[in-house]
């Protein structure tokens, strides 16, 4: 459902499930959030796992997911 959303928003970045969530946790990171906050969070056993959010090339912006209107 998310994907022909995305299609329809005419968003070129893949999207799904995890799209979301990642985004979240990326907005978070880069507006100073602390990385134990986020690995809470995201229920990651280890902040190294959290740590990839903050270094995402593909980031799908707030504005992307907006415009999906779920």
């Amino acid at each position: 459902m998310e994907r022909r959303r995305a299609v329809a928003a005419e968003i070129g970045t893949a999207i799904g499930n995890h799209s979301f969530r990642a985004t979240g946790i990326t907005a978070y990171l880069k507006n100073g959030g602390t990385l134990e906050r986020a690995a809470t969070m995201a229920n990651h056993a280890s902040t190294r796992t959290t740590q990839l959010y903050g270094r995402r090339p593909d980031d799908v912006t707030l504005d992307e997911v907006a415009r999906v209107l779920i």
